[in-house]
């Protein structure tokens, strides 16, 4: 039975609070209750920040990383490797890989991988702008970096067979993180040291 609150605005901030993901309705509960113990200035603070992360972030028109400008910092810094390209599911895989200093390329971020289950299939992620990319005939290596599972495999033989099928003509080196990663484990949950490991030792994917 759903616990009945004295306050509507209680209510309230718990429903929102529960809609975040692993916060349950007993978490968003304590946590609502230590924001209203708190001073109101930190209460509204927290959720300006919350306002303006949501209104001023956008998503790079390049790779699709989050940026507060048309093109992000990655992209725009003139001292990284514009001809390689690290392929990713999403922003956190970025920040991981960035943490780990063993990379100086760009990247593109999917914005998730092939999961016929989860009813996610390849036309919801940004395949078609990596096409474009290498169409350009600039990127000279492309690095699958997505998790080593079975969704990530699959989403991995998927670009190849597409970079393959219509860019022949200016298509690049297609390399794979090394199986340092654990068959099975998310990327953002791996070691920064495995990781990096992973990036430096990387191998041909066709291999």
């Amino acid at each position: 039975m759903d616990q009945e609150f004295a306050s509507s605005l209680l209510e309230n901030a718990v429903k929102q609070l529960s809609r975040l993901p692993g916060v349950g309705r007993k978490t968003a509960l304590r946590l609502a209750l230590y924001i209203l113990r708190r001073d109101p200035a930190e209460a509204n603070a927290l959720g300006q920040a919350i306002i303006d992360m949501r209104q001023g972030i956008r998503y790079c028109s390049v790779c699709h990383n989050i940026s507060e400008t048309e093109v992000c910092n990655i992209c725009a810094n003139p001292l990284r490797d514009s001809s390689t390209i690290c392929v990713v599911e999403n922003v956190k895989d970025v920040m991981s890989i960035e943490n780990t200093g063993r990379f100086s390329g760009l990247y593109h971020v999917l914005g998730g991988i092939i999961s016929p289950i989860d009813g996610i299939g390849p036309d919801a992620l940004e395949i078609n702008s990596l096409i474009d990319r290498v169409k350009t005939g600039a990127i000279k290596e492309i690095i699958l970096a997505l998790s080593p599972t079975m969704e990530g495999d699959t989403t991995n033989f998927y670009i190849y067979r597409r970079l393959r099928a219509e860019a022949p003509d200016t298509l690049p080196a297609i390399t794979r993180i090394a199986r340092g990663v654990a068959v099975g484990n998310e990327l953002e949950y791996t070691d920064e040291l495995t990781l990096g490991r992973s990036i430096l030792d990387r191998r041909p994917f066709d291999s």
